[in-house]
């Protein structure tokens, strides 16, 4: 197995990439997984929704890139879409050395990671992010698979530290909310979604999650949705790997989204 670190910005050590790649075997080609960690845009939470993530897509035919993102509040949005988007750009530019499909190049994020892999689904195409210098398109992920994400800023139960510190101040306007709102940008050009989410979630209410499955319902968009019944915020692969001492965070059946995002994946193949 090759581990590589890819720097994706000049002069920026907050974002990189962390590339896992299998050693290639006869007649297979791997698709890919941009990995993007939680951590409500003040950390990267790379020890539980990082490399054990990477790890779990790897043993179902992927390879795996873990991004590590500008937090903190040293840069504020649109700063990590465009990361995210130059990630996106870096795995299929170099698609034939990393040994994976170009087109099949998937993004899973959890939380606020899961925010910026919803963005990155819905507003890949944003002006915004073209200024930067992304060509256009192939920053769009051909599926994003979010988990526990932070969605909506939605008075009634957005999460207020996230997009503060997305934003980089204590007191974001209405517009900011509005901007980061997933939700407001699905359109017909929007990636496919898979969802995962528990209802008793005490840190990103579920509605964040059924407010997205609905704009992706009533813009007649494919979308796969799992929600659990009982475990708290960060449950990431549901198993004995990630419990990191919290019973609830071990549970086999959440355990068993990882093999379901997978098979979601497989069934749209190159077809996006």
């Amino acid at each position: 197995m090759l581990l590589k670190r890819i720097l994706l910005e000049e002069g920026n050590p907050n974002a990189y990439l962390d590339a896992y790649i299998a050693d290639p075997i006869r007649d297979f080609t791997r698709r890919a997984i941009l990995v993007i960690p939680g951590g409500g845009y003040g950390a990267v939470c790379s020890d539980r929704e990082g490399e054990p993530i990477a790890m779990a897509f790897m043993a179902e035919g992927f390879n795996a890139f873990v991004l590590h993102y500008t937090v903190g509040r040293r840069k504020p949005y649109p700063a990590q879409l465009i990361e995210a988007s130059r990630a996106m750009v870096h795995i299929r530019e170099n698609a034939a050395e990393y040994g994976i499909d170009p087109d099949a190049v998937f993004a899973v994020g959890f939380s606020a990671g899961g925010h910026l892999a919803g963005s990155l689904g819905t507003m890949w195409n944003r002006s915004e992010v073209r200024a930067a210098g992304i060509p256009e398109g192939l920053n769009r992920p051909n599926g994003v698979m979010l988990v526990y994400p932070v969605v909506s800023g939605n008075e009634e139960f957005r999460n207020e530290g996230t997009i503060r510190n997305l934003w980089c101040t204590d007191a974001p306007t209405e517009e900011m909310y509005r901007t980061a709102s997933i939700e407001r940008a699905v359109d017909e050009k929007s990636s496919p979604l898979f969802v995962v989410h528990t209802s008793n979630d005490g840190g990103v209410d579920v509605r964040n999650s059924l407010i997205l499955a609905d704009a992706y319902r009533r813009a007649g968009l494919l979308f796969e949705m799992h929600i659990y019944p009982d475990a708290p915020h960060g449950v990431a692969l549901g198993n004995e790997i990630t419990r990191c001492g919290v019973e609830k965070w071990s549970d086999p059946a959440i355990g068993e989204w990882v093999s379901h995002a997978a098979r979601w994946a497989k069934r749209f193949g190159n077809t996006l």
